[in-house]
């Protein structure tokens, strides 16, 4: 397959290399892309070097695939023309995940609803993507109502910017700063900008991406959460269902979901956290139990790494499931 990774010099695009190498995916000719000022930079990829080139050459090449994480006005602007071009584009960014007329996809969920003519598919939200790996199982089994999330979120999610404001300021040292104000011994209840229902659009894409791919009836409110963390997103979910369950049968049922495990043991101190999550792909659950203020309720904690199940392994499987099923 021949595979161009746009934006393969930011926090992301780097992940997916490294994800493409790990999982061994068939890369019979690899097209590092990223913007004007990074072209000719030499990036490293299973032994060989490779030079950064172009959107423009990129997209002459023909790729076969092409995995976008650049942000969202390079994704509207370029993923058509490679579209256009026979390429299937995956875009990490939040442009087209709304998009009516595109297919918003985590694998282990809904990849069966991919097509050979689906040539943008977008790639959810990483915090969306943790939570509806254990929600969508539940959901099908017991019936969920309405979910209450709130997160807390790596500064990876905000990128290099951030990481460098929270090295600076355990460092003392004053500089630009991805914040309005200090991460470090802090937390933000401000990821990404408000919108003028008063939430964040962070926390209006948990509602509004959970919806598209697990159902639209499911009411999802959230507070999302900015803490001074490196290796992951964790979220404290409250899920009211339908019906009523056991506790050890949604145990049983989350271990056996390809992709999760879960970590749940409070007389060993088992539980997940983001600094076990760091450079793993699987989605971790625990903390399961029952809401005891009202009926047929679970309370769940659920950790990823964002860099990776929630985005560039994401991303990855998807392109798997299309080479897979000769949809490319």
């Amino acid at each position: 397959m021949r595979i161009a990774v746009v934006g393969a010099t930011g926090m992301v695009g780097q992940v997916m290399l490294r994800v493409l190498a790990e999982r061994q995916f068939p890369v019979s000719e690899l097209l590092p892309v990223a913007s004007e000022r990074s072209v000719g930079k030499e990036i490293e990829f299973n032994g060989s070097t490779y030079k950064v080139i172009s959107l423009e050459d990129a997209v002459a090449a023909r790729p076969d695939i092409a995995l976008f994480s650049a942000g969202g006005g390079t994704s509207l602007e370029w993923a058509p023309k490679f579209a256009e071009a026979g390429t299937t584009v995956i875009d990490n960014s939040s442009a087209w995940r709304m998009d009516s007329t595109k297919k918003l996809v985590v694998p282990e969920i809904n990849a069966t609803d991919l097509t050979a003519n689906d040539k943008i598919i977008a790639n959810p939200n990483c915090s969306t993507i943790q939570m509806v790996m254990a929600l969508a199982p539940l959901h099908k089994k017991y019936g969920a109502k309405r979910v209450v999330v709130s997160t807390y979120q790596s500064i990876t999610g905000t990128g290099v910017k951030a990481v460098r404001q929270l090295e600076n300021e355990y460092a003392g040292v004053k500089d630009e700063m991805a914040y309005p104000y200090p991460i470090h011994r802090n937390a933000l209840p401000h990821c990404d900008v408000f919108e003028e229902n008063g939430y964040t659009k962070e926390e209006m894409k948990l509602v509004r991406e959970t919806q598209k791919i697990v159902d639209k009836h499911i009411a999802v409110t959230a507070t999302a959460v900015r803490i001074p963390v490196v290796g992951g997103h964790s979220e404290a979910v409250n899920i009211q269902f339908e019906n009523d369950f056991k506790l050890n049968e949604v145990r049983g049922l989350l271990n056996d979901t390809p992709g999760i495990t879960v970590q749940d043991n409070p007389d060993t101190n088992t539980y997940p956290m983001p600094a076990f999550a760091e450079g793993k792909n699987e989605v971790f659950v625990g903390r399961i139990r029952r809401d005891e203020s009202q009926p047929n309720t679970l309370n769940m904690w659920i950790v990823a790494d964002n860099l990776r199940k929630g985005a560039a392994t994401n991303a990855v499987q998807i392109a798997e499931y299309l080479m897979e099923h000769k949809l490319v």
